[in-house]
């Protein structure tokens, strides 16, 4: 795309404020709440009783999909015009009777974007140019079609470690976004993908925002771009989507779809990635992971993870499956995602084909969630520290992404640590944890403990006294072995037994992010 052209298009949706606030003020609540469901029509009606103005106009024709005439679009952006913005592919000629031009359309997306971010007090603005998605497309995706701004990016992003780094990697670029919050946390940033039009999207976007200098792309499939190059911090929302192979190749979308059978492509960036990471490097990628018949999904990942500690050397790991899925709804999903709709032929076809190839590989169940893998200082011959579990409750609202980075690197810390090790710490509470009792009627001692803990992760953690009193102690002033010690007293229990539970209890309480070591660097 022209630079030049991309300079006016700024300026211009910056003079007509083209933002998220603004275009929510404009159509009202419930109408832009429709509009973001893909149903358009009230905000349609929300601007006919509106005064016309640039904002309205650009609403109209870029996330309304409303035809109109060039002289207004003109009117809208004075400095690209019309012409302008058909040249940059952002709008095409619609045609009236007879031939007669009637007016103009989006062909591509322009949308304004807020994400938020750990990295950022508050959310960020963003121009995304991306394809058309599924309410303005008229026909389905093409092969090679740009995803904007998905749920399942926005989550990549708000768990993305806060800390500045010299160096990042977005692998799997696609319309940029993942490269521009980067740039909060790196120096130097690299984006890479397979797709030349996604990369041409990128960088447009890069441009648009006024910081296409400081991210370089390049064109490649996974790690190819970046061959023998390590990163500080690797963020993906690689093409995992488990996709049956057929005779269509050439129409598989590019986005979605990595090429490979089952989950093998993220399985090739989990056991590959680790190698690119500096010695204390993070990379953290969403993937989706298959349960074959007899053999749990996560168990499979934890192999991968064997193959990257085998090529990377000693590496800390965390995987959380947010959702487990049949084969059906797997299938529906993504049946869906490319424009088919149950009743239709292409619909009914496309599931049949996703449950005929799960049935023929013998798939039960397929995990979705994220992977966290971390380069280790120490020893060569230093077994991986791994943490997997199905974690479903919500996630933290404010800042997400720097209390899962706290979270895995206590609960890795202290998983490195020796039984005598972990007694010898001072070990803290974090401050919104709170305890639950359950009382019998005319019962003293409570029938139940629950420890609440809303950081990262909600959770509801069943504690006996033992557990519940030391957490209650963990202020930093006293180590675990006095806390246990007095607790094994008062409560007259062993004192190794009571030292045992709690060493287990506080492991586990690191990596849900409930406590952390005091006065230490819990770096791995």
């Amino acid at each position: 795309m022209d630079f030049a052209l991309l300079d006016r298009l700024r300026a211009d949706l910056g003079a007509a404020d083209y933002r998220v606030s603004r275009v929510a003020a404009l159509l009202g609540e419930q109408a832009e709440a429709a509009r973001a469901r893909g149903v358009l029509v009230p905000a349609r009606r929300a601007l006919d009783s509106r005064e016309e103005s640039a904002l309205s106009t650009l609403i109209r024709l870029l996330l309304l999909g409303v035809e109109v005439p060039a002289e207004q679009i003109d009117a809208a952006l004075p400095s690209l015009g019309a012409a302008g913005a058909a040249e940059l592919g952002l709008l095409e000629p619609v045609s009236g009777e007879g031939g007669a031009r009637a007016g103009l359309r989006a062909a591509l997306s322009l949308v304004p974007v807020e994400i938020a971010d750990a990295a950022s007090e508050s959310p960020l603005h963003w121009w995304i140019i991306s394809d058309l998605d599924d309410a303005l497309r008229r026909g389905p995706a093409r092969p090679d079609h740009v995803m904007g701004v998905g749920g399942a990016t926005r989550s990549l992003i708000a768990q993305a470690p806060p800390s500045h780094v010299d160096s990042a990697l977005d692998l799997g670029t696609g319309c940029g976004i993942v490269a521009l919050h980067l740039l909060l946390r790196a120096e130097r940033v690299v984006a890479t993908d397979v797709s030349d039009r996604a990369l041409t999207l990128a960088r447009a976007n890069a441009r648009l925002n006024g910081v296409d200098e400081r991210i370089e792309f390049r064109t490649g499939d996974r790690f190819a771009p970046v061959a023998g190059e390590q990163f500080d911090l690797i963020l993906s929302n690689p093409p995992f989507v488990i996709t049956p192979r057929g005779s269509d190749e050439a129409d598989r979308y590019v986005y979605r779809d990595g090429g490979l059978t089952g989950d093998a492509l993220a399985a090739s960036v989990v056991a590959a990635g680790p190698v690119h990471l500096t010695g204390t490097g993070t990379l953290l990628c969403l993937a989706n992971w298959e349960s074959p018949w007899g053999t749990p999904g996560l168990t499979r990942v934890e192999e991968w993870l064997a193959a990257a500690h085998r090529e990377a050397g000693p590496i800390a790991a965390w995987v959380i499956e947010r959702d487990r899925v049949d084969p059906a709804r797997y299938a529906e999903t993504w049946a869906r995602d490319g424009g088919a709709r149950p009743g239709d032929e292409a619909f009914d076809g496309l599931v049949e084909a996703w449950l005929a190839d799960f049935a023929a590989r013998r798939i039960t169940a397929v995990g979705l969630g994220s992977i966290r893998i971390s380069r280790c200082v120490g020893s060569d011959d230093r077994d991986p520290i791994v943490r997997i579990e199905h974690a479903a409750g919500a996630w933290a609202t404010d800042g997400l992404g720097a209390a899962l980075d706290a979270a895995f690197r206590a609960g890795s810390a202290a998983d490195a640590l020796s039984h005598d090790e972990v007694l010898a710490g001072h070990w803290v509470l974090h401050a919104s944890v709170r305890e639950e009792r359950q009382h019998d009627p005319g019962q003293e001692a409570p029938s139940a403990i629950t420890l609440l803990i809303e950081q990262p992760i909600a959770r509801r953690v069943s504690a006996d006294p033992l557990l519940a009193a030391a957490v209650g102690a963990c202020d930093g002033d006293l180590s675990l072995g006095q806390i246990s010690d007095a607790l094994a007293t008062l409560l007259e229990v062993e004192a190794s037994a009571a030292a045992e539970a709690l060493v287990a209890g506080v492991r586990e309480l690191a990596w849900l992010g409930a406590v952390t070591q005091s006065g230490t660097d819990t770096a791995r």
